[in-house]
């Protein structure tokens, strides 16, 4: 089962290169708290800027710092279904539990409801591991139907879906028309606590590359039934949530994390480093968070 809490973790860079050794630092450290595992080459990996022999170091590094009993998961999408079958097949081969495939985007007008059956059923049927649909609506301009979603999960190897948006009436729908052993992950902090509410199985919340624990906290409260506390948790996490999404994404989640310590590097082009104000925000409302003070008292 795929469940709980995972950071879709930056790629780091140096030089303008995968430094794999600040990977495997990064990993070192996500490893030392509570999350599930992590999901390398998402869309906060910078995913779509990367070649494929950028991916596969960025997916090696990631799966040899990752223990046996916590789960890889690697990013794999790509415009055709020959491609998406390759870089899967590459993830399978350096050992990752699953992948996780992005929804083609390009040819919008064309990709029909059969279209995106056809896609990932060629997928799942090439793939060595399980299958995870991606859908965010946001960055691709697509959105799987809720009746795409449940043909797919018929097919043994798809084991359920990232969705990244924050509608929760088509979260509903998702698991409404799914099987119960259907893996909902959702992909928006803002609304983690009311997504495991109607029923999601964990998130993969670029929050948790940050405070991965408060974010596992917040999964377990709402598991165990404690209401009060989680929605107040929801509350405090949320202004950072926003700041790590929608405000200023990549470019923001790298500073934040540059903040607490981490290794990432700056953001690749066109992308560009967020300015010193914005800095200042993600250092108030850490300090707010006790994460500043922790980290200086652990250097």
């Amino acid at each position: 089962m795929i469940d709980g809490v995972f950071p879709p973790i930056p790629t780091p860079f140096s030089n303008d290169t995968v430094d794999v050794v600040a990977m495997g630092s990064n990993v070192d450290r996500w490893m030392q708290t509570r999350i599930r595992g992590v999901v390398v080459l998402g869309s906060n990996g910078e995913a779509p800027f990367l070649n494929e022999s950028d991916s596969d170091a960025a997916v090696a590094a990631a799966r040899e710092h990752v223990p046996s009993n916590r789960l890889c998961i690697a990013g794999v999408g790509r415009e055709s279904t020959i491609e998406t079958i390759r870089a899967t097949k590459r993830a399978a081969d350096l050992g990752v539990d699953a992948v996780l495939v992005r929804t083609p985007s390009f040819f919008k007008a064309l990709l029909t409801p059969e279209v995106f059956v056809a896609h990932y059923t060629a997928v799942a049927d090439a793939s060595p591991v399980p299958v995870l649909l991606y859908n965010f609506t946001a960055v691709t301009g697509v959105t799987l139907p809720v009746e795409v979603v449940s043909t797919l999960a018929a097919h043994p190897n798809i084991v359920g879906i990232k969705e990244s948006g924050s509608d929760l009436k088509y979260v509903s729908a998702l698991i409404a028309n799914t099987p119960d052993d259907f893996v909902l992950l959702a992909g928006s902090a803002p609304v983690f606590y009311p997504s495991l509410l109607v029923g999601a199985t964990g998130g993969v919340l670029a929050l948790a590359s940050v405070v991965p624990d408060l974010c596992v906290e917040l999964y377990d409260l709402a598991q165990s039934g404690r209401h009060s506390e989680a929605r107040e948790l929801q509350r405090r996490l949320t202004p950072l949530a926003g700041l790590v999404t929608s405000r200023y994404g990549v470019p923001g989640l790298k500073a934040a994390l540059s903040l607490l310590g981490f290794r990432v590097g700056e953001p690749r082009l066109p992308l560009q480093p967020i300015k010193l104000e914005a800095i200042d925000e993600f250092r108030f409302v850490l300090d707010r968070l006790g994460m500043l003070s922790a980290t200086h008292s652990s250097v």
